[in-house]
């Protein structure tokens, strides 16, 4: 894989005249966005240029600690956004979304570098950091859209549910259904994604292997390996929140804990 055409920083400037193109469209058309389009286009060349020059330091990294260090982190920034995403939360909210991605980013992520891939050693960081941030990116929106949903229908159907549990219905009676679309819309976007897969977009990962040198076919089975690994991470993640976000808002005697709820 080392036949691959280097692009030189004078070439990505060159491919800055897309952008050009966006913001001249908005100009004329009077869309109002060429300061979002602009502030977006130099954040993110500033954020890949940095992660680039970070990740050519990660893969240095012989130390396992180190590494898991770095994980972490990834971690730690996913949890933070997922929750930051949703508009009503709870007081163990953010510690929630913590537990439940590292847990079922480095289940999924642990599974495939060593049960699968059989990379050697196992903390390698050209595998574990690649496909952990894959299983993270996937498992954030996930659990974002997810919890969004759970929390905005607990408010819009709360008169419901506590007419269920004063009737006597437990708080799995009076939630289920609400747990159920919750789970549903996180992994919308998922099931979307691999239904449209080789015949209308052409996964990044795939695309990227092809244009490093290895042939398609190879491509093609680490994409699928990968998104397989997306879609139980982001299963995993979304069901641990949701369920830990059940037990938040319900108590013991099963009555629906409005103090827990907030608007963001």
């Amino acid at each position: 894989m080392d036949n691959y055409i280097s692009i030189s920083y004078g070439q990505l400037a060159l491919a800055t005249l897309f952008i050009i193109i966006n913001v001249c469209i908005s100009l004329a058309l009077r869309l109002g966005l060429t300061k979002s389009l602009v502030i977006a286009s130099l954040r993110m060349v500033v954020q890949l240029l940095l992660v680039g020059y970070a990740l050519q330091w990660v893969f240095t990294l012989q130390n396992p600690l180190l590494i898991l260090l770095v994980a972490v982190t990834m971690t730690t920034i996913a949890a933070l956004s997922s929750v930051n995403r949703t508009r009503r939360r709870f007081s163990s909210i953010y510690w929630n979304n913590f537990v439940c991605l590292l847990s079922a980013s480095f289940l999924v992520t642990g599974l495939t570098v060593n049960g699968i891939i059989r990379v050697e050693p196992w903390y390698d960081p050209q595998y574990l950091i690649p496909l952990l941030g894959m299983v993270l990116g996937n498992a954030l929106t996930g659990t974002s859209l997810a919890l969004d949903k759970f929390m905005e229908d607990l408010n819009s159907k709360r008169e419901q549910i506590e007419a269920l549990l004063t009737l006597g219905a437990t708080r799995w009676e009076a939630c289920h259904e609400t747990l159920k679309e919750a789970l549903r819309t996180g992994m919308i976007p998922t099931i979307n994604s691999m239904m449209v897969m080789g015949l209308v977009s052409l996964p990044g990962m795939m695309t990227g292997q092809i244009l490093a040198g290895a042939s398609p076919t190879d491509a093609v089975r680490y994409q699928i390996l990968i998104i397989f690994t997306q879609a139980s991470g982001t299963a995993l993640a979304t069901i641990g929140v949701l369920t830990l976000a059940f037990f938040a808002v319900f108590n013991r005697q099963h009555q629906l804990s409005g103090d827990l709820m907030r608007s963001s």
